[in-house]
């Protein structure tokens, strides 16, 4: 999805012969989803990307769904998810289907002995709470509170944390995350119109060579399995690489929000896009002029979608009782809109200071057993107040 990079050496011309200094090959290794229809990257490793040493035994670590589809709205207090030492052990998924996982974590502790790979899906990690350096094959990424990482599948990566209080809030999608069509031209290039543009994007810097032999443990989650794999070479033995697919960050505060006389539809606040959802970020942003607007949001109908609210700060007058970190599952089928006594509350007022991320999913949600643990069983009746 991003434009065009290269950091590094490369040869002049792709597939063609590139020498080491000791007369030696380079390994050139095509990384690409969808198979050779869609961007792709070329990398040059010190030694082929190959050299498999020993396997472990895979465990399981797919999410165990609670409930099928239940029509009616739902909360969860995302915070009252424990902190766990471990990164990948800290991924606790929460709302799930064939499209995509939500994913809640709190890791403690950097990935220090152990590579990861998500084999099955690109992933976006919103930084919720924490700061700290995402290393890659491509680089470094220095990340901190409202940074979205996007990672293509297949990267393998470790995060490095500057100190123990963080909060995640991932999304795993099972198809490419992209930029709206609508943002871009034929070619490509963000419009005018687009919240954001390409200076937003920040792409991975430090490009890292390490020239190492030895035991590199790289856990691959596949189809809800995870294989701890050993490899003879260290993974972030890249000399150089160009191409379209590579993680990236954008901070969530370099979105620009869109407004109007009257309010605006959800569809204005849209960030990315993937196969059957769509993820949206509401920024701090100015009212509604008309003089007689409404600022807090009107009823609306989910007919063909879910909706997903993660509240990440700011007051939200639509809204009452509302934490850090809550999750709002408003499901396809019945209306929902602002709480009673917020739409009057809401005349009158000049902007908003909220912040939020928003996943839209066109096929039903599952609940896991892990979203019951932290349910607020008094949200469904909540419009009745």
């Amino acid at each position: 999805m991003p434009h065009y990079h290269q950091l590094g050496q490369i040869p002049h011309k792709r597939h063609t012969q590139f020498r080491k200094p000791d007369g030696g090959l380079y390994s050139e290794q095509l990384f690409s989803t969808e198979g050779f229809s869609s961007n792709s990257t070329l990398l040059y490793h010190c030694h082929p990307p190959t050299a498999i040493v020993k396997v472990d035994d895979p465990y399981i670590v797919a999410p165990t769904v609670a409930e099928e589809k239940m029509l009616k709205h739902r909360s969860f207090q995302g915070f009252n998810i424990q902190p766990v030492a471990d990164f990948l052990e800290s991924r606790k998924a929460v709302l799930v289907n064939n499209d995509l996982h939500i994913v809640l974590a709190a890791p403690q502790q950097s990935m220090s002995d152990h590579f990861y790979k998500n084999a099955d899906a690109d992933e976006m990690i919103f930084v919720h709470e924490g700061t700290g350096v995402l290393r890659t094959q491509y680089g470094s990424l220095e990340f901190g509170y409202g940074d979205y990482l996007v990672i293509p599948r297949g990267t393998i990566y470790k995060i490095e944390f500057s100190n123990s209080q963080n909060r995640l809030f991932i999304v795993e999608s099972f198809s490419p995350i992209r930029y709206p069509k609508r943002y871009l031209s034929r070619y490509g290039q963000l419009l005018e119109h687009a919240p954001y543009c390409e200076r937003d994007i920040r792409q991975p810097k430090h490009l890292e060579t390490i020239d190492q032999k030895g035991d590199f443990l790289i856990m691959i989650k596949k189809k809800g399995v995870m294989y701890p794999i050993h490899y003879g070479h260290h993974p972030f033995d890249v000399v150089g690489w160009d191409g379209c697919e590579y993680p990236f960050a954008f901070s969530i505060h370099d979105f620009e929000p869109i407004t109007g006389r009257v309010h605006q539809p959800p569809p204005v606040h849209q960030t990315f896009e993937a196969h059957n959802f769509v993820v949206c970020s509401f920024c701090p942003r100015l009212f509604d002029y008309h003089p007689q607007a409404i600022p807090a949001p009107y009823n609306h109908s989910n007919i063909d979608s879910d909706e997903v609210l993660y509240y990440v700060d700011g007051d939200f007058m639509s809204r009452k009782h509302v934490t850090k970190g809550m999750i709002t599952l408003h499901p396809a089928g019945i209306p929902h809109g602002p709480h009673p006594g917020t739409v009057e509350k809401s005349i009158g007022a000049k902007e908003t200071k909220e912040l939020a991320v928003m996943v839209d999913t066109f096929h039903p949600l599952q609940i896991t057993k892990e979203a019951l643990q932290i349910e607020d069983g008094s949200y469904t009746t909540s419009w009745a107040e």
